[in-house]
């Protein structure tokens, strides 16, 4: 069985030359400082934030005038050459999050009076929800996507030190060490995600942006590799029910599909874990005798006090019905710490199905990023032995750069030791990996996490608080029989459920 199947689990699949992986944001900030330059027809951003003071080189000394500076280069960009398109459409955030920012990018308009290049604030999402869509896309030629955005707390290294002064921001304090995923696709996957940027910008600023003839400047960057040649790349996303706009659950579907399919190994990185209907599927392919290993890689407490009180308390509930499941003993979750214990924030969204499926993305393990907030993600499935090998190697690397180790390394101990969380167990001697379980709730904290307050499944749901924990509940508990019953049917029931309301 196909699992990306445009129409269901994506969006469209579309072939690209080449496919890579961009591990932590110095990789991703590199890869952009050689791209812009390259630029000839348009570029293109899709941004949950955006600050133009973002460095993209930092050096550990942040002073006024640094070139390396994304609103500078884009500003000298467009001074060089004024035929250029640069568009950035970055949600309109609320002021609690907008003042946790400086009030950028709300301020990054200042940036770019008098230029030709164009910051528009989307507001163009229900009440409560937020754009988190995050890609860049240059000439229609290459594109990257995944969960970072272009911002001055986002930049760390694959080393993620305890102490580096390169994490510095413009206040002058430091930003704690932060794991980010991005997948970069050239071809017509990348001239896909340009039409769902011009989908977004008309739908925002009700105008057409025409689409650009082709550059005859191949804008990949030369110090980056393909780790994967001539795939097909699913593009899934999530969009709200908005005006007369349906609800769009490509991200959802693929989720359930993508645990359903496993066999052997389910891989996940991600910032937030509080889906019932997520844990429900899990939870069930944990009680098969010969069902796949569960590898949960999050944060341990989230930076923010507000997502501590909704997102965190509501994983506690997923955990423990985990847990509880995990009868034969392959359920594996842990929250990386630096060599001196200090957390390293998982901001990424990376799922990893056996050797066959990487999906790199915005969106989370919760409710809203299944059917509530905007989201985009990009897939690759295997169609044969390099692809499988490259897949595996990225998981590898994933697991092996939290413990200190190649992914070479981890790849042997998990053929040795018969799995990957008995290769973690072996590696991790210095406990850079520490369990995620479970912890103990305050009375406000069992609210919060039984209601999701903060972490509607859509945009009705949005508005029935005290009646989400009953559908959310009841769609996991229809969904873990009809999985019994034949998978085939599972995820129908599951997606429809949740979007019926009953």
């Amino acid at each position: 069985m196909t699992i990306l199947t445009p129409g269901d689990t994506c969006w469209r699949r579309e072939p690209a030359t080449r496919a890579a992986f961009l591990v932590d944001t110095e990789a991703y900030f590199n890869a952009l400082a050689e791209i812009l330059p390259k630029a000839q027809k348009s570029i293109y951003l899709l941004g949950w934030g955006f600050d133009p003071r973002t460095r993209l080189a930092p050096d550990g000394v942040d002073g006024p005038d640094d070139p390396d500076e994304i609103g500078r280069i884009l500003v000298e960009l467009s001074r060089r050459r004024p035929e250029l398109d640069i568009r950035l459409l970055i949600w309109k955030s609320a002021l609690p999050i907008s003042a946790s920012q400086n009030f950028f990018p709300h301020r990054g308009r200042r940036w770019f009076r008098g230029t030709t290049v164009q910051l528009r604030l989307d507001e163009s999402v229900p009440l409560g929800a937020c754009h988190h869509q995050k890609v860049l896309i240059v000439d229609d030629a290459v594109a990257i996507c995944g969960g970072g955005d272009i911002s001055v707390d986002r930049w760390d290294t694959a080393g993620h030190l305890d102490d580096d002064e390169r994490r510095i921001m413009p206040d002058q304090a430091y930003h704690p060490p932060r794991h980010e995923v991005m997948m970069m696709v050239d071809g017509a996957a990348a001239s896909a995600l340009g039409d769902l940027f011009r989908a977004r910008w008309r739908r925002s600023a009700d105008e057409v942006v025409p689409k650009a003839t082709p550059s005859t400047v191949d804008p990949w960057p030369t110090r980056v590799p393909a780790h994967m040649q001539n795939v097909q790349i699913g593009i899934s996303r999530t969009e709200p029910a908005w005006k007369r706009e349906g609800m769009v659950e490509e991200i959802r579907r693929l989720t359930l599909t993508s645990i359903l399919e496993a066999k052997e190994l389910i891989y996940l990185e991600n910032q937030y874990f509080t889906s019932p209907i997520y844990a429900e599927a899990l939870a069930t392919r944990l009680t098969e005798p010969d069902g796949p290993e569960v590898v949960l890689i999050s944060t341990g407490y989230s930076p923010s006090w507000f997502d501590q009180l909704t997102m965190d308390e509501a994983r506690n509930n997923m955990l423990w019905r985990l847990q509880a499941a995990d009868i034969f003993g392959r359920l594996h979750a842990y929250w990386p710490v630096t060599r001196s214990g200090q957390e390293v924030i998982v901001h990424s969204k990376v799922t990893i199905i056996d050797d066959r499926l990487a999906r790199v993305g915005s969106a989370n393990l919760n409710n809203r990023s299944g059917g509530f907030d905007t989201e985009c993600e990009i897939a690759v499935e295997a169609q044969d032995d390099d692809d499988r090998l490259a897949i595996a190697a990225l998981r590898d690397r994933l697991v092996g750069h939290f413990i200190g180790y190649t992914g070479d390394a981890v790849a042997k101990a998990r053929l040795e030791r018969g799995g990957l969380g008995a290769a973690i167990s072996v590696l991790n001697q210095d406990r850079r990996l520490r369990p995620l379980g479970p912890r103990k709730m305050t009375h406000l904290g069992k609210v919060i996490a039984a209601f999701h307050i903060g972490d509607p499944a859509d945009v009705a749901d949005s508005w029935r608080i005290f009646k989400r924990r009953d559908r959310l509940y009841a769609a996991s508990r229809r969904l873990s029989q009809t999985i019994s019953e034949g998978r085939a049917q599972a995820l129908q029931s599951s997606s429809k459920s949740i979007t019926s309301g009953k």
